[in-house]
């Protein structure tokens, strides 16, 4: 089968989207963005994509949408644990159940290779030291659950002429057009440049495996062209073992990335204590020639640095723009969304 030119990338104003968009049309692919966009309005610089758009609610998908590519990069999701939390049917309409429908449109569209956007967070409290992607799921909330029953209904949608990847991402930071600060390191370091302290939720011991926003762009697009024999049907922890790093770790690398600061190690009682830590063998055996460019460290420093050169400031930090359930939440109190998370007022769907 040969490499898929033309792609569909849903989300593509999200805090991935905006990041692999661009980079997917530096490597030659035709790109086409489908996004509702809730977050339009939430730029921490300016977007540097140039491919056409289609305005829509993934629920609302029509066949049109996707008849005539080659590959589906389907990042669109409320993303993460707090706005799954909040109305638990939103994260089940939009993550899982409209995820599976633009499956079952890609199917009778013939379009042949779609890679899922998952995430690690489904091992959950994992008791093993090592989760791989035989391990025990545990998901531990509504977000983590919908990406297990979308992975599994994938699966069992797979034939040979429909291939999905799922790729289980670690906890994703770095420097975004739609940038998030709701993500551990992205926090972290917000916090030491805006704040000189950082502040440490738990004991500081759960592991997490940390992986910038621009290696996932890379590590997609590897996926995309890769001999399809060797990612069918797949799941792939998204990452390199080099990447699992402690909360603590995590919270002394932001320090030492901005002269100053310091650390305030908390351990409440009700902090998030979710602990995996991956195993990346399989990703890393399937496709040795990959290399990860940003590590922590570099990483850490890289945003320290964009914070600095952009003068961030602590309302920018701590106000709606840039974490996900804040803006939702001014989005529905100004009665823009409505209770079902759907624009009150109806939207241009033309492409751009």
């Amino acid at each position: 089968m040969p490499q898929p030119k033309r792609v569909l990338l849903t989300g593509h104003q999200g805090y991935i989207g905006a990041v692999m968009g661009p980079f997917l049309e530096t490597k030659g692919y035709d790109v086409v963005g489908l996004d509702t966009g809730y977050f339009d309005e939430c730029n921490l610089m300016p977007d540097t994509y140039t491919f056409p758009t289609i305005r829509r609610d993934i629920r609302n998908l029509m066949p049109q949408d996707v008849a005539g590519f080659d590959a589906i990069v389907h990042l669109a999701a409320l993303s993460n644990d707090p706005i799954g939390n909040l109305v638990e049917s939103w994260t089940e309409d939009i993550n899982h159940k409209a995820s599976v429908r633009l499956a079952e449109l890609a199917i009778d569209a013939g379009v042949s290779r779609f890679l899922f956007s998952s995430s690690c967070i489904m091992y959950g409290m994992s008791s093993t030291n090592e989760v791989n992607e035989d391990s025990p799921l545990a998901p531990q909330t509504e977000y983590a659950r919908s990406k297990v029953k979308t992975e599994e209904a994938l699966r069992e949608m797979a034939n040979d002429s429909f291939s999905p990847t799922c790729l289980r991402n670690g906890t994703i930071y770095g420097i975004s057009p739609h940038m998030r600060f709701d993500t551990v390191l992205n926090s972290l370091v917000g916090l030491a440049y805006t704040t000189k302290k950082v502040i440490v939720q738990s004991d500081g011991k759960p592991w997490r495996p940390v992986i910038h926003v621009s290696d996932v762009a890379r590590s997609f697009e590897q996926v995309l062209r890769a001999p399809i024999e060797d990612v069918h049907n797949q799941a792939f922890n998204n990452g390199a073992d080099h990447l699992n790093h402690q909360v603590i770790e995590l919270a002394n690398i932001a320090v030492e990335a901005v002269p100053g600061s310091s650390i305030e190690v908390r351990a409440d009682a009700g902090a998030d204590q979710r602990t995996y830590k991956a195993s990346f063998a399989k990703f890393a055996k399937t496709f040795p020639d990959f290399e990860w460019k940003f590590n922590a460290r570099t990483g850490a420093q890289e945003l320290a640095d964009t914070f600095a050169r952009i003068n961030l400031s602590s309302d920018d930090f701590t106000g709606p723009r840039f974490t996900r359930l804040k803006w939702l939440q001014r989005l529905l109190e100004g009665g823009v969304l409505d209770s079902d998370l759907r624009w009150a007022e109806p939207v241009a769907v033309a492409s751009k």
